[in-house]
Formats: structure tokens, C-alpha cells, sequence
């Protein structure tokens, strides 16, 4: 049977997923009276409730006497930890781009990794049936593209197909007869080279584990390419770090292979097949397995470097322990380690006293998805406002500068254009498209960027979009001014009154309501001035045996705002936290009493 092993990558929301759920319908991978799910491959909660993709998952669909190994990838940079380690187990990509957006930031980043690697790219013009479609500009945005990455000739040759996914048809033409996705799997076939891995089947069995799962049953899975040799259950092989020493040795206990949307057990794996393998105890993402006669460890592709780090604390609240069943450290550092061992794009480091843990990663949204899932898992923790990483170079401090495009209404650009500025990015690239769209390409410092989201979407009154990417490492850029309001901060224990709050309305807006449990150093609202403000929400009505008029009258308070983790974390000041329960979302001061607070504050000041 032939092989061929593509990754799909694309922008966030260009349709990846979609492409692979008609492709797995289409090829015959499931049986008639079988269901194939809408995004079946968003199999993660989070993935299904935010829709998009954050784990870099394969499958397989068998097309004629062909069977083409297919890997879905992330199209967020967050996630590009994933998708840098994918890419190296493949022989070709699908680029999917939005005929009517064009290639966006996240294109860029994920398309720069696959030409680097000497990958041929299937460049398929995606939604080509949309009002707004405008297949010719996004084809000729893709090859500026390609041309400013440094393709070779080969590279710029592309094959072009127009496509919509959610219809399940592409076509080398775009007025072509639309009936399926024959078009695709032929290009496929035709452009993507076998996998060079299958004429060394003759020699000693390696293969590069590329992620890394957990089975209840069998325990740690690596799956990877297949370099040279087969493998069989029951095999004696050894783990070899990136440096070639040993690890550990082991005996396969399974050997998984992608059929559709589930791993099946096989007798034998060759070279060039995309495989889990069970067995090992030690070995993880990075390490080679192979035969134990091999010394010589298969170069590991080397990933971006982290960006941003965020402190993650034990929950020291007087709230601390109602909601969640996991609260000490050690259980935190535990689940910390497991994520950063199976996710190369993190790097965990314990912090001195060690009840706190700086993790570094890619984005806020990589950071809010950790910390999401694992409020899930039942962990209370306290995280601190996410900090840019600098670096040193002949004696000047170098910080991130990240792309960012904005598309958004022709009377909104102004506001956002001086939001950006303000944050010392630099305009790139303005222009006006169709339907009285703005396009707005800036370069921004990624600490700029902090918290700026929120406030993006109030000024372009919910209709803008951006999208941000790593460009390069800078000279930094000065001070940024950060948040302008300070807070109320509540000075009592016990359980908010709405008679209190309605009192305190005039001085800011309320992140809590009525009859919700608070305690001294408890952030409850925004204070409309830029100082913060001790304020008793536990104040009552007085009673008197006076009756006057409207003294009885039922008090209704305005609705509060309520934030989402990311925009909590964002919002906070350096001296603030997020307290992250299963439950709860709550902001607070880092040092909860107020004497504490001003002691620590004058002596910044010295």
C-alpha cells in the first residue's frame, strides 16, 4: 500500500478541521451507518467550548490503494510548540488560507516552519463560496508570502486548488463542476513525495518521539516517524537523549497505528508510518527509540524559545480550600512538570521558598488554557500577571516585538491606531478593503500587548479582529503606561450586601453582585480615578422607626462585569493576583492587609 504523510496548517478558524472531518466522510474511512461528529477532531473540551484547535492530533484515510497519514495542527502561534515538533514527521503540507481573509499572522509563523524544513506545499484556497471571497488577491498574498520567506523555485511552484470545506468539494478550477474532494486526494497523491524513511526498511529500527500521551492502560505512548527499520511488540529497544545517552531500555508493549479517528494495535510498523508506541517508562518528547545497537540519536527539530512567564502560587485566600480538592504546592508543581514534559513549548522553574513557580511559555492564551484546565482537575492556585522575557545582547536589553493585523471598521481605525501607538508599536501596513474594512499591520512590544484585547474589542464596539504573531527580538522600547483606573478593594470578611454596593455604585463598576463571599483584599471593582479605593460592601441598612418615603423601595444594582480567566489576568497589576478555583474567578492584592500593602509600596518608592 502507498503512504503519504501531509499536515494541514492554517490560520485559526480557516477551516482545517472542518477540511479533515469532510476528508475522513469522503474517503470511505467510516462505514455507512457510522456518524462522523461535526470537528471530529476537536476531541478536548476546550477545543469543542473555544473552537479552535490546541493539540496537534493525526489520523488516517485510505483513498484507492493509498493510505495518507493526516496531522491537524494548531493554527494559534500559542500553540506553535506543537506544530514545530509536527512538521517534522511529514512529507508535505496543506495550506489552507481564507479566500476572502488571505494569508494571516498565524499563516505566516506556521508556513515559515514547513519551508524551512524543504517541505512542497498543496496551497488550497479555502470558502471560495462566500459573498466576500476574493480568490485572486488571497492566491497572489499567498506567493508574496512564500517569496518573502526565503521559498525556493520548487517551493513557488505550488498547485493551486479552490475549496470549501463546509460543501466538501475542492477543484483545480474555480468554476469546476464542485462535486468533491477527488481533486484533493489526487494532488496529494501526485505532489507529496513517498516518505524517503521507507527504503531503509532494511536497516536497525529509530524513530523520534514527537508527543507524548498517557494511557490508563498502558501507560506512556511516544508517537512518532518511523526513520528507518520495523518494530514488533515485544521488541527490546533503548531511549537515547538528544546527546545520545542511554535513558532506558524496554520491551514494546503495543504498537498503535492512526486509523481513522482511533488508534488500532498492529503486529508490525515499517519505516515512514506515523505510529504510538507503549512500553517505556522514562523516555519523552525530544528522546530517540530504537534498536539497541543504534548510538546515534536522530536530531531533534530545536523550538522557538518562550516569550512570556507567568508566577503560579498556592491559593493563600481565606477563601482557600472550599472549592478544590488540589491546593498544596508539591501537588502543583507535580501537575506543572507533567504539562511541561509533554508540552516542549513550556519550561517550568521553581522560585526561592518554593510555594511558587515562574512557567514560561508562548501567550496569554497558552497560559489561560493551562490554568483552565487544570481549575478542571480541581486546583486552586494563584497566578500574577504575565511578564514579558528580555534578553542580553552586547550589553543592550532585546524584548519580543509581535506583528499584529487588525481588520476593522473604517471609523474605528483611528482609536486603534493610536491605542497601538501609545503602546510604542511602529505601522507597518494600512490599507482599506472591501465593505469599509481596514487593514492595520503594526509592530508592537509583546508587554504592550498585555491587557489590550479587551480593550480592543469595547473600542471597536465587539467588530474588530486581531491577530498577533512573533516578528522579531528588538531594542526595548522604553516604559509603557499600563493601567490608567486602580481598583476597590474590599476591607472586611464576610457576604457582599446589595444595599452596600448599590451605596458604592457612584465610585466605579463592581466585578461582584450581592451575596457573594468576599474578605479583606479582595479586588471588587474598577474605582473611576486611577488611586485605589478600601472600600465596606458589608454595610447595611440602618434601621430606624422612622418611615419615610422610598426607604422601602427594592434596590436593584447594575449588573456587574464578569471577566473570563484570560481577561482577569490580563487586567491585573503587578501587585495584584488572580485566585483560580474550580468554581471561582476572584481578583485580590498580593499582600492582603492594608498596612502590609503600604509598607511594601513605600519602600518601592525608596
Amino acid at each position: 500500500m502507498e503512504l503519504r504523510n501531509i499536515a494541514i496548517i492554517a490560520h485559526v478558524d480557516h477551516g482545517k478541521t472542518t477540511l479533515v472531518d469532510e476528508m475522513l466522510k469522503q474517503s470511505g474511512t467510516f462505514r455507512d451507518n457510522q456518524q462522523v461528529s461535526e470537528r471530529a477532531m476537536d476531541s478536548n473540551d476546550l477545543e469543542r467550548e473555544r473552537g479552535i484547535t490546541i493539540l496537534a492530533k493525526a489520523t488516517s484515510v485510505t483513498f484507492g490503494d493509498a493510505r495518507i497519514n493526516i496531522v491537524d495542527t494548531p493554527g494559534h502561534a500559542d500553540f506553535g510548540g506543537e506544530v514545530e515538533r509536527i512538521l517534522s514527521m511529514v512529507d508535505g503540507v496543506v495550506l489552507l488560507v481564507d479566500a476572502a481573509e488571505g494569508p494571516m499572522p498565524q499563516t505566516k509563523f506556521v508556513t515559515s516552519k514547513a519551508l524551512a524544513l524543504g517541505l512542497r506545499p498543496i496551497v488550497v484556497l479555502n470558502k471560495v463560496d462566500k459573498p466576500d471571497a476574493e480568490p485572486d488577491r488571497a492566491l497572489d498574498e499567498v506567493f508574496d508570502l512564500f517569496a518573502a520567506l526565503d521559498a525556493n523555485e520548487e517551493q513557488l511552484d505550488f498547485p493551486v486548488l479552490y475549496a470549501s470545506g463546509r460543501s466538501g468539494w475542492a477543484d483545480a478550477e474555480l468554476d469546476g463542476p464542485r462535486k468533491d474532494l477527488t481533486a484533493l486526494f489526487d494532488l496529494i497523491l501526485e505532489h507529496v513525495e513517498k516518505p524517503a524513511q521507507m527504503a531503509r526498511r532494511s536497516e536497525p529500527f529509530s524513530m523520534l518521539a514527537t508527543t507524548l500521551a498517557a494511557d490508563p492502560f498502558l501507560g506512556r505512548l511516544l508517537t512518532g516517524r518511523i526513520e528507518s527499520g520495523t518494530v514488533k511488540p515485544g521488541q527490546s529497544v533503548h531511549a537515547l537523549s538528544r546527546d545520545g545517552k542511554e535513558i532506558e531500555r524496554f520491551r514494546v508493549s503495543k504498537i498503535l497505528a492512526f486509523r481513522g479517528l482511533s488508534q488500532q494495535p498492529i503486529d508490525e510498523a515499517e519505516a515512514g508510518d506515523i505510529v504510538s508506541i507503549a512500553g517505556m517508562t522514562t523516555a519523552t518528547v525530544a528522546d530517540t527509540l530504537a534498536d539497541t545497537d543504534v548510538k546515534v540519536a536522530i536530531p531533534a527539530q530545536p523550538i522557538d524559545p518562550p516569550t512570556i512567564t507567568v508566577t503560579f502560587g498556592i491559593n493563600d485566600s481565606p477563601l482557600a480550600g472550599r472549592e478544590g480538592k488540589k491546593v498544596q504546592s508539591r501537588v502543583i508543581r507535580d501537575r506543572l512538570m507533567k504539562e511541561a514534559e509533554t508540552n516542549v513549548a513550556i519550561q517550568v522553574k521553581d522560585t526561592p521558598g518554593g510555594e511558587a513557580f515562574e512557567v514560561a511559555g508562548r501567550g496569554e492564551l497558552q497560559m489561560g488554557v493551562l490554568i483552565e484546565n487544570m481549575r478542571r482537575e480541581g486546583f486552586e492556585l494563584s497566578v500574577s500577571r504575565p511578564q514579558v522575557l528580555t534578553r542580553s545582547e552586547n550589553g543592550q536589553v532585546l524584548e519580543p516585538i509581535e506583528e499584529v493585523t487588525v481588520d476593522v471598521d473604517e471609523e474605528y481605525s483611528g482609536v486603534v491606531v493610536e491605542k497601538l501607538s501609545q503602546r510604542k508599536g511602529e505601522l507597518a501596513e494600512m490599507r482599506t478593503g472591501q465593505g469599509g474594512k481596514t487593514r492595520i499591520v503594526a509592530h508592537v512590544p509583546a508587554r504592550g500587548l498585555i491587557g489590550y484585547h479587551g480593550e480592543f474589542l469595547t473600542d471597536t464596539r465587539g467588530t474588530g479582529v486581531l491577530n498577533r504573531v512573533f516578528h522579531e527580538w528588538a531594542p526595548h522600547r522604553g516604559n509603557i503606561p499600563g493601567r490608567r483606573a486602580g481598583v476597590l478593594i474590599s476591607m472586611e470578611n464576610g457576604v457582599s450586601v446589595t444595599y452596600a454596593l448599590f451605596n458604592l455604585e457612584d465610585r466605579g463598576v463592581f466585578f461582584i453582585s450581592g451575596g457573594e463571599q468576599v474578605y479583606q483584599g479582595m479586588v471588587l471593582g474598577e474605582h473611576n480615578r486611577d488611586n485605589d479605593l478600601e472600600v465596606n460592601p458589608l454595610k447595611g441598612k440602618k434601621l430606624t422607626n422612622v418611615r419615610a418615603s422610598g426607604k422601602d423601595e427594592a434596590v436593584v444594582l447594575t449588573p456587574p462585569r464578569r471577566m473570563s480567566l484570560e481577561e482577569a489576568i490580563a487586567y491585573i497589576d503587578n501587585d495584584e493576583l488572580v485566585e483560580v478555583t474550580p468554581l471561582s474567578i476572584r481578583l485580590r492584592k498580593r499582600f492582603l492587609d492594608p498596612h502590609e500593602r503600604k509598607r511594601r509600596s513605600k519602600a518601592a518608592v525608596a
